[in-house]
C-alpha cells in the first residue's frame, strides 16, 4: 500500500500543478468572475473531461481500495499530465501573469490540499490518500473559484486600499482634467488618438494598452500619475451594469466620450437596455461644467442622449449636428477628410489610416481637442501623425504579403467596416477569422450576416473553428459565394500558412478578423 501511494504521489504532483495551472489562466481570462468562469466551463465542460472523470474515479476508489482502480488511477494522471502540458504550450495568446492575487489564491489552494490530505491521512491512514490525490486533481475544475470565495475579503480589502490611495494622488492633483472614453468598440482607438492630438499642447497620461478595468486604472494612476499631468484620458471598459459607474467613482471624469453602443459582451449584458445604461453612466458621472462628446451616427446613443444638461457635442459623417466629417476619400494609402465645427470654420485633413470607419473616432478625437482649445488647424500635422492602434487595422508587411491585422476587434459593426475595407484593395483579398463570441443567443445570427458581407468583399475566406464558423459559411454561400474559396481549419496557425500558399496574381491582403483568447 506504501508503495502504491508513493506512485500516486509521484504522479499526483505534476497532474495537480498542470490541472491547477491551466484552470487558473482561463479563470484569469474570464477577469477573476466567479459566474463568467463557471458559465464558460460549462460551454467547454468537454474540453476538460480527463478531471470528471479522475473526479469520479477517486470517488470510486476511496469507497473501493483496489488495485484495478489504482492502476487505473495512474493511468488517468498520467494521461493528465501529458494532454495538459501540451494544452499550455498551446495556450499562448496571452499568458497567465503570476500576479500578486493569483499567487494568493495558489496559496489558498495549496492550504486547503494540504489540509485534505493531512486530515484523511489522519482519521484514515494512508489507504484512502490515492483516491484523494484523485478527487483533488478532479476538483481542479472549479478550485480556483473556491480559493477566490474564500480569499474575497482579503482581496476586497487589498482593493479597497489601492482604490483609495488612487484617489488621493487624484485629489493631490488640483489640476488635472480627467476625460472618459468609453464605447462598445472604438474607445482604444479614440484614446489613442486623443494622446497624440493633445500631447503637443498638454502633458498628457493615458491608460495603457487596454488597462480599462478599475484596478487598471488605479494602477496606472499609482504607477504612472505625476503632478505634472495635465490631462488624464482614461479608457472605461463593462462588461457588466455598473462598471463604468465604478471607474467614475474613482476618477471623477471632467469630460466625457461616448464613441459608440452596439451588441457586444451580449452575455453579461443580456440585452442593448443594458448596454446603453451602462455606457451612459459615463454622462451620469460628468459635472454640470462638463462635456460631453457623442457619436451622433450611433443610434442607440442619440436614442439615449435626450435629458443630459452636459454642454454635449455630436460628431459624425452622415448626421450635420456638431462636428461634421464630409469629402471623405479613402484608399489602400490612407484616408483624406474634411471636418467643419459647430461654428462652421473647417479644415482638411490626412491621415494613413484606412477605412472609412476609422474616420469618425478620429473625428470624435479632433471634438475633443478642438473644444480643449487646440485649433482645427494645429491638428493637422498630429492627425497625420496618427498610428494604427496594435491589432486594429494594423497594416504590416511581409514582403508580397500585406497583413491587415484586425485581431482585437469582435464586433458586428466593425467586423463589417473591416472586410468592406479589405475590398478597397486592388490584389488578392484574402479573410481569416474565427467569427465573433459574447453575443449571447444573437451570435448565430450576426456570424451569418458577417459571411453575408464577407463574401462581397474577398476573395477567398478562410474560417478558424470549424463548428463555430458554421454561420459566416452559411451566410458566405447564401450570397453565392465559391464553395472552393471558403474552408475551415483547426487553428489560424493552418489557416495562415494556406494562405500563402493561394495562388493568383498580384498582392496578396490577408486580413485578421478577430483572433479568440485561449478561454475560448
Amino acid at each position: 500500500m506504501i508503495i502504491r501511494t508513493i506512485i500516486t504521489f509521484v504522479l499526483f504532483i505534476p497532474a495537480f500543478f498542470l490541472a491547477m495551472r491551466f484552470n487558473m489562466h482561463m479563470f484569469q481570462l474570464n477577469g477573476y468572475k466567479n459566474g463568467e468562469h463557471l458559465n464558460r466551463l460549462k460551454k467547454n465542460l468537454r474540453q476538460q473531461w480527463l478531471l470528471i472523470f479522475i473526479f469520479i474515479l477517486g470517488a470510486v476508489r476511496i469507497a473501493i481500495p483496489l488495485l484495478f482502480a489504482d492502476i487505473l488511477i495512474y493511468l488517468t494522471l498520467l494521461l493528465i499530465i501529458l494532454v495538459y502540458n501540451a494544452m499550455r504550450r498551446l495556450n499562448k495568446k496571452k499568458k497567465l501573469v503570476y500576479t500578486a492575487r493569483v499567487k494568493r489564491m495558489i496559496a489558498t489552494i495549496f492550504t486547503v490540499t494540504l489540509i485534505m490530505i493531512a486530515a484523511t491521512a489522519v482519521l484514515t491512514g494512508i489507504s484512502r490518500l490515492t483516491g484523494l490525490l484523485a478527487v483533488i486533481v478532479g476538483l481542479q475544475l472549479i478550485m480556483n473559484v473556491v480559493s477566490n470565495l474564500i480569499n474575497h475579503p482579503v482581496e476586497r480589502g487589498i482593493n479597497l486600499h489601492y482604490i483609495n490611495d488612487a484617489k488621493r494622488i487624484l485629489r493631490e492633483s488640483p489640476d488635472l482634467t480627467v476625460i472618459g472614453v468609453t464605447g462598445s468598440y472604438g474607445k482604444t482607438s479614440v484614446k489613442f488618438y486623443l494622446q497624440t492630438l493633445l500631447k503637443d499642447s498638454f502633458n498628457v497620461l493615458v491608460t495603457p494598452e487596454s488597462y480599462n478595468t478599475p484596478m487598471g486604472v488605479v494602477k496606472t494612476i499609482r504607477g504612472s500619475l505625476k503632478r505634472t499631468h495635465e490631462i488624464f484620458v482614461c479608457e472605461m471598459g463593462a462588461r457588466h451594469v455598473g462598471d463604468i459607474k465604478e471607474i467614475c467613482d474613482i476618477v471623477a471624469p471632467k469630460h466625457g466620450i461616448i464613441t459608440s453602443i452596439g451588441p457586444q459582451h451580449l452575455e453579461t449584458f443580456f440585452n442593448m437596455d443594458n448596454i446603453k445604461n451602462t455606457k451612459f453612466e459615463l454622462a451620469d458621472a460628468l459635472p454640470k461644467d462638463g462635456m460631453l462628446f457623442l457619436n451622433g451616427d450611433n443610434e442607440y446613443i442619440r436614442e439615449k442622449a435626450e435629458g443630459y444638461d452636459n454642454v454635449t457635442f455630436y460628431y459624425s459623417e452622415t448626421n450635420g449636428e456638431g462636428y461634421k466629417a464630409d469629402n471623405i476619400r479613402v484608399s489602400q494609402l490612407g484616408t483624406d477628410f474634411t471636418v467643419t465645427a459647430p461654428d462652421g470654420s473647417s479644415e482638411s485633413y490626412r491621415m494613413k489610416l484606412i477605412g472609412a470607419h476609422n474616420v469618425i473616432n478620429v473625428v470624435g478625437a479632433i471634438a475633443v481637442a478642438n473644444k480643449l482649445g487646440v485649433a482645427l488647424s494645429d491638428l493637422k500635422i498630429p492627425v497625420r501623425r496618427l498610428q494604427s492602434v496594435e491589432h486594429r487595422m494594423q497594416l504590416r508587411e511581409h514582403g508580397l504579403v500585406t497583413i491587415i491585422d484586425d485581431a482585437y476587434n469582435s464586433n458586428p459593426v466593425g467586423s463589417r467596416a473591416a472586410v468592406e475595407t479589405l475590398k478597397l484593395f486592388d490584389g488578392i483579398r484574402i479573410l481569416i477569422t474565427p467569427g465573433m463570441v459574447e453575443l449571447g443567443d444573437k451570435e448565430e445570427e450576426y456570424n451569418f450576416r458577417f459571411g453575408t458581407y464577407a463574401a462581397g468583399c474577398c476573395d477567398h475566406i478562410l474560417l478558424v473553428g470549424r463548428k463555430r464558423t458554421e454561420p459566416i459559411y452559411k451566410g458566405a454561400l447564401s450570397e453565392g459565394f465559391s464553395k472552393d474559396k471558403i474552408k475551415a481549419f483547426d487553428k489560424i496557425e493552418e489557416a495562415l500558412a494556406f494562405a500563402y500558399e493561394i495562388k493568383g496574381q498580384g498582392h496578396k491582403y490577408i486580413l485578421l478578423e478577430n483572433d479568440l483568447p485561449d478561454n475560448y
